[in-house]
């Protein structure tokens, strides 16, 4: 079973979260920001992962500490229910229309965490959600899992749509990246021997 439980606690958050890569797109998610919790719901749906989390952050200042650290616990529980990456795909890609947007998101589970993120938002915030905080949730996501990861903005001009389109590519990017190939089951898809 490639399923992991993390749980973090720091003074600006507490976070359960749990993730099952094989599962059926089943989500239970509070994070305490409705936009958030939309795009985890839809990224567990589209990616076919089941998913719990539950968040108590610091809401009062802002949904800052709450993005970046579901994030971080979402990369953690990838990385760790991964295991050593024997037998994955490893890398994945979806070009994603959501009406007006298209999105291209671009993944290698590699160990090596790099973000390239060129998605400019027509608007500062979505609801309550201030839209820079897209990046900074896979920012984090990139930096716990080791996920080298390119997002880029073909088309767009409303901001739900754009992050929308994100969260959906990504979803449907490491799906793909995260199969098991049959080919090669029981291999590291790397001729370092590790990932």
């Amino acid at each position: 079973m490639r399923q992991s439980l993390i749980t973090r606690t720091t003074a600006e958050t507490y976070i359960t979260l749990s993730i099952e890569l094989d599962g059926t797109g089943e989500a239970e998610v509070d994070t305490g920001c409705g936009f958030l919790n939309h795009m985890l719901t839809l990224f567990a749906k589209h990616g076919r992962f089941d998913l719990t989390v539950s968040c108590k952050g610091d809401l009062d200042v802002d949904a800052h500490h709450t993005t970046e650290d579901t994030g971080i616990c979402l990369g953690r529980a990838f990385d760790e229910a991964l295991g050593q990456r024997r037998g994955i795909c490893r890398y994945g890609s979806m070009l994603l229309p959501m009406d007006e947007a298209l999105v291209l998101v671009a993944a290698d589970i590699s160990g090596r965490a790099y973000l390239a993120f060129d998605a400019p938002m027509p608007t500062p915030r979505v609801g309550d959600f201030d839209t820079e905080l897209c990046r900074e949730f896979l920012l984090a996501l990139t930096r716990a899992m080791g996920l080298t990861l390119h997002v880029r903005l073909l088309s767009g001009e409303n901001s739900h749509h754009i992050i929308e389109a994100i969260f959906k590519a990504l979803a449907r990017a490491l799906r793909a990246a995260v199969a098991v190939d049959p080919e090669a089951a029981d291999e590291i898809p790397s001729t370092k021997g590790v990932l």
